[in-house]
């Protein structure tokens, strides 16, 4: 006997549909880079549940750009093979042979992985590493513990961005998957936190997103003592915060306002943990995680407006919202 669907969550289904149709109209066409790293990386069933997101997004017209990391597994294979590691001011300082299996690992088995996991739902993927076409320059940095300058070896940050060869797979269709090494201009390879490497590359394709997969639910307003998640500031309160945050999210979060100084309206670190986090993030309303917004903007739901040319009245009707009266003003949204 065939049983008959539960009219209850036929509505469920059908509203989460409705829901996502503004966000689609919203980003058919744009770039979305995406920094993936955290428990998404390691668990298999988010690492499934990411891969299906990606194809979504791209068979819904938006365009993602995935920018990976690889710290669990390259700390895997350096104990493995018996090389030192260790890390300063939240970052691995990485000699000569240490790089060698950086590369390694992020090129040949990170990055070969996550083009596996998306080319079997949809053979979309492509995998590159910032050494591929130019596209990321490095230059060497080193950092500051307890006042005193480290060196951290061969450690970069993206300097330079040539967007040729990604833009090029995203207009033949496919979907860049790029591992976070970079050269620098005399073509030695540094190892460059894939975080600050999804920023450079959002801002230089003129990106719509940066989301940031993390292993917490977002910025937490003061931590230790409290988990409470900001869900939204600027760019200017954040600057104000960075000096007094913990270094596992600093990166993030630097990457976030360098995001937002770079051009783009907002950037959002989101909790990988979550099964399907991106497409929370980006087709509900609510969306997860904590957004950092441009200077000078207004916020309404997910999106993000000038203030001098206030929110155009058909977002106020878009989705969420509902009908809202011809009068409404922009103060009831900022």
């Amino acid at each position: 006997m065939t049983s008959t669907p539960d009219p209850v969550s036929l509505v469920e289904k059908a509203s989460i549909l409705t829901e996502a149709l503004p966000w689609l109209e919203t980003y058919a066409g744009k770039t979305v880079v995406i920094k993936y790293g955290g428990n998404a990386m390691v668990d298999e069933d988010l690492k499934r549940a990411f891969a299906q997101d990606i194809v979504f997004m791209k068979r819904c017209g938006v365009h993602p750009v995935v920018v990976h990391g690889g710290g669990p597994q390259i700390s895997s294979m350096l104990k493995r093979l018996g090389i030192h590691s260790e890390f300063r001011g939240g970052l691995r300082v990485t000699t000569p042979e240490a790089m060698e299996v950086v590369r390694m690992v992020m090129v040949g088995q990170v990055g070969r992985d996550l083009v596996g996991k998306i080319n079997s739902q949809s053979t979309l993927a492509v995998g590159l590493s910032g050494e591929d076409g130019g596209l990321f320059t490095a230059e060497r940095r080193g950092t500051v513990v307890n006042g005193q300058e480290v060196d951290l070896g061969l450690v970069g940050d993206v300097v330079r961005v040539r967007t040729e060869a990604v833009q090029g797979l995203i207009d033949s269709g496919s979907v860049p998957v790029v591992a976070g090494i970079a050269p620098d201009v005399d073509g030695v390879v540094h190892n460059v936190n894939a975080d600050t490497a999804a920023a450079a590359l959002a801002v230089a394709l003129q990106a719509d997103r940066l989301v940031v997969l993390t292993d917490v639910e977002g910025l937490y307003r003061d931590w230790p003592s409290s988990t409470e998640v900001i869900k939204e500031l600027s760019a200017s309160e954040l600057r104000g915060m960075l000096p007094a945050l913990e270094s596992g999210m600093l990166p993030k979060m630097e990457a976030c306002l360098r995001a937002v100084e770079g051009g783009l309206t907002r950037a959002t670190v989101t909790d990988g943990r979550v099964p399907h986090a991106l497409l929370l993030e980006i087709f509900t309303n609510a969306g997860i995680g904590t957004m950092v917004t441009a200077d000078g903007l207004i916020r309404l739901g997910s999106r993000a407006f000038s203030r001098e040319h206030g929110i155009p009245p058909h977002e106020l009707t878009n989705g969420e919202f509902g009908a809202r009266p011809a009068s409404t003003t922009l103060q009831e949204h900022a």
